[in-house]
């Protein structure tokens, strides 16, 4: 198995730690990840609804590079495989839209030509790979451990285009951190946004939401937030501390990126997979780990 890997804006800047172990369980399962050089923005979910043109010729930009070396893109980040999803489905089915667009990419010698398609990291594994395959990767599970699973807005919206899992009642990522041995746990906020999009419209709102989704998953019982977005990991991770000093209280609920938490039953060690780069210590997850 062989993707065009799309890493986006965010992840190389922000969030190593996702790159890092999305790379450890892709090269173990035997997924080869080829960087797609001149690769740029995605075209950003914030552009399209201001300039959907420029949106959708800077995703088309990136869809013709990872078209030259006929590989199918796999994104990390789920903004970035909305937009991509998006725009390369819009422009498959309408032709004159393509036409337009690639009279924009002409000027810098490019040309979309639809002959591919764009998948989120969690597709690959779950469709494509198999989740009965990876099971035979596991070298340690976890025992007792209980995960609020996170799946936020992008990975499963708009649900018409993107066509993953049930948007109302999605199962697909709490079924992969299940076949680590955790246990995925019902949290009433499951499904809410975290926050991320109107940080920088509102912070106070935008942390309000932020931290009633921590506090869901604390009250509910969960050692663990899990999640595959990079916007939501910044969210209910890295601001978590200034989220504590507004509440009054430390939560110290640590958040995981999916790939870190497959990576620890793969048999990984943190830092291998970039734990140490996480801002909430998730040291006391390992001891719930244990020999299959």
């Amino acid at each position: 198995m062989k993707y065009a890997l799309f890493l986006g804006c965010t992840i190389p800047v922000r969030l190593n730690n996702y790159e890092i172990s999305a790379r450890k369980v892709a090269e173990t399962l035997g997924i080869e990840l080829v960087d797609l050089k001149g690769a740029g923005c995605c075209g950003s979910p914030a552009l399209w609804s201001i300039d959907e043109t420029s949106a959708l010729a800077i995703a088309a930009w990136n869809i013709s590079i990872a078209e030259d070396s006929g590989l199918d893109i796999m994104a990390l980040c789920t903004g970035c495989s909305e937009i991509l999803e998006k725009a390369n489905k819009k422009l498959k089915e309408n032709p004159q839209l393509a036409s337009k667009i690639n009279q924009i990419l002409k000027n810098v010698k490019r040309e979309f030509k639809g002959s591919i398609e764009v998948k989120h990291f969690i597709k690959v594994l779950a469709e494509d790979f198999g989740i009965d395959n990876i099971k035979k990767f596991i070298k340690k599970r976890f025992k007792g451990l209980k995960v609020a699973v996170h799946y936020g807005c992008h990975l499963l919206r708009p649900s018409d285009i993107l066509k993953f899992d049930n948007p109302e009642n999605p199962a697909v990522l709490d079924k992969l951190v299940e076949i680590t041995g955790a246990e995925s746990i019902y949290w009433p906020l499951k499904l809410w946004c975290c926050g991320a999009p109107i940080l920088a419209i509102d912070e106070k709102i935008s942390l309000s939401m932020a931290r009633a989704k921590i506090e869901s998953a604390k009250e509910s019982g969960a050692d663990c937030i899990v999640t595959v977005c990079p916007f939501c990991q910044i969210q209910l991770d890295a601001l978590q501390p200034e989220i504590s000093r507004i509440a009054g209280k430390q939560y110290n609920i640590p958040v995981l990126l999916y790939p870190q938490l497959l990576g620890l039953a793969m048999g990984f060690t943190p830092e291998e997979l970039g734990l140490d780069l996480n801002k909430i210590p998730a040291d006391n997850l390992l001891s719930f780990l244990s020999k299959v």
